[in-house]
């Protein structure tokens, strides 16, 4: 579930259109490898991803590097500008990128405009966390073979709802050596790898594509369980906020009669 999807669920009619015309208006891009955030900076700016990839990681003083995460299309950055005084990790462009950076006073005035929206940020920051939760797991736990395979069935269902991840096919970034470095691997091993996933699983990754004839297969090989994001789930975050924000949901702009969730979480 990304933030689109929990947009939708939380916001009035009024309240979404107030929201992406504060992304429209804030879209900046940047080229590929382009830092938007550095670690050690105070953060400047709430940023959301418009088009391409961007990766969270962080870099060790001889040039060793860790991708802790890859934000798609859609989803949030991360909430810094509101919670801590330094970034702790970096935050670049895979390649081409297209992401929405609204200022800390431009926030502020959302809020007041849009009262939903914190919680819906709030949401999403809740399922970032469970997807680094899994990449954890990836790392620690999950042989080269297996890591490597979670790592293309998640991308592959983080994109399911946007229109290019029809088919058994989707986007796909990442270089060898990104993925070595987000899965704790050597570029000759990653290359290996999927060397074995063509051969067992007819996967490809070619010309930024990644091809899955049988995903059933792959998860299994990975041992995928997609209960971590979530999908699906939009539907019952109304509920969920009625449970958390009892004094809410009493404007009428709200469709199924509702009103806004206090910003306060």
């Amino acid at each position: 579930m990304g933030l689109a999807e929990i947009v939708n669920a939380l916001l009035t009619p009024r309240e979404r259109l107030v929201w992406e015309a504060s992304l429209a208006r804030n879209a900046r891009d940047y080229m590929k490898g382009s830092d938007l955030a550095r670690e050690g900076e105070k953060p400047m700016a709430l940023r959301i991803v418009l088009a391409g990839w961007a990766q969270k990681y962080k870099q060790m003083p001889d040039g060793r590097r860790q991708i802790l995460g890859v934000v798609l299309p859609g989803e949030l950055c991360d909430l810094d500008l509101f919670t801590v005084a330094h970034t702790d990790h970096s935050i670049a462009a895979v390649r081409r990128l297209s992401v929405a950076e609204i200022g800390r006073s431009d926030a502020q005035r959302l809020f007041e405009q849009c009262p939903n929206l914190a919680p819906a940020l709030c949401w999403a920051a809740i399922l970032g966390a469970a997807v680094q939760r899994e990449w954890t797991i990836n790392i620690g736990q999950r042989n080269a073979l297996e890591r490597v395979a979670q790592l293309l069935c998640e991308i592959y269902v983080r994109q399911h709802d946007i229109p290019s991840a029809g088919g058994g096919a989707c986007d796909f970034l990442l270089t060898q050596g990104q993925m070595a470095e987000a899965m704790g691997l050597t570029q000759v091993h990653v290359n290996r790898i999927v060397q074995q996933l063509r051969l067992r699983c007819a996967v490809e990754i070619r010309n930024m594509r990644l091809e899955i004839p049988d995903f059933a297969q792959l998860a299994a090989l990975a041992s995928f369980n997609a209960t971590y994001l979530h999908l699906g789930e939009a539907a019952t975050l109304v509920e969920r906020a009625r449970m958390l924000f009892p004094s809410g949901f009493d404007r009428p702009d709200r469709p199924n009669g509702g009103g806004a969730i206090s910003p306060t979480i």
